[in-house]
This record gives C-alpha cells, structure tokens and sequence, in this order.
C-alpha cells in the first residue's frame, strides 16, 4: 500500500463515520444539543469538514470547496465565509443550523472528492514539504494531513455519539 492509497482510506473512513452520523436526521435533530454548551451534530461535521478543506486546499494550493463551489451561498450561515469554527462560542455553535442532512453531506463529499483527489496523486517524497512555516517546527504536508484525519476522526466519532443520544431520547 501506498502513502496515497493509505490517506485515501483514512478519508474514506471518515466519510463513512459522518454519513452514519447524519442521514437520515431532520433539521431538528441535527441542532441537537446535549446542553446549552454542547456541539450539535450539524456543527461537528460542519466544522470538521470546513477545516479539511481549508488545509487541503492551502496544502495544495488550490481554492476551498466551500467558496469556489458555492457552499457557503447554500449553507447561508451568518458566518464570516473564512470561518473554520475554530474557537466558536456557544452562540456560534448554536448558529450553525442546516436545511437537511444532505446539505451536510453534500458538502462533505464534496471536499472528500477533492481531498483524494489531491491525496491520489502524492507521491512518498511529498510529504516532507513544509506547508506552515507558524509552527516550531514547521508543518509538513505528511503532519497537517495526519493532523486533519486525526481531527476529523474525533469530531466524527462526536456526532455519532450524540446521534446515539438522540435516539435513546
């Protein structure tokens, strides 16, 4: 197996955990929070997915899914477009509501297409670029992207549990 091939399983992997975290919830269902300080499901896989494509798209160069592809306009959220979630308020969190869970998942596997495209094409020696020189050390590509999964995973792995939550309601 491949340094590509294994990225490209690692961001399949993910995407199976949100999918079975979202479809299938209302609008409703995906705001649920715990408590008044919880993350609701819509915003982990809002915010997890956002922070892929805002690294991947810096590591490669390239622009971010959520503005080049009109995310942004249909999510309609009362967020700066540059917004990540990092670091988001409560009242921030409890700002990012959703239409439906296809809207989430549209958009996820709309990053998740353009992240293994970009992962595909990586060869070994790639991933010791330095792509973020605010760090000491600096970042490589193989860190952020290592980073990301790791993120990603945590965040996903959230949602299904309060998907659990929801349904021993």
């Amino acid at each position: 197996m491949t340094s590509a091939e294994l990225l490209t399983d690692a961001f399949d992997r993910i995407q199976e955990v949100v999918h079975g975290a979202v479809e299938g919830l209302s609008s409703e269902e995906l705001a649920f929070r715990a408590d008044g300080d919880a993350n609701s499901i819509a915003w982990l896989v809002w915010h997890l997915t956002r922070v892929q494509d805002d690294h991947v798209a810096d590591a490669a160069g390239t622009p971010q899914v959520w503005t080049s592809d009109g995310w942004a306009d249909r999510f309609a959220l009362p967020l700066d477009p540059s917004d990540t979630g990092y670091g988001h308020s409560s009242k921030d969190v409890a700002a990012v509501r959703v239409e439906s869970a296809d809207l989430l998942t549209g958009y996820h596997d709309a990053v998740h297409d353009r992240t293994c495209e970009y992962v595909s094409g990586l060869a070994d020696g790639d991933l010791g670029r330095v792509v973020d020189t605010n760090w000491d050390p600096p970042v490589t590509l193989a860190v952020r992207l290592i980073s990301v999964i790791s993120d990603d995973l945590q965040h996903a792995g959230q949602a299904a549990f309060v998907r659990g939550l929801l349904q021993r309601r």
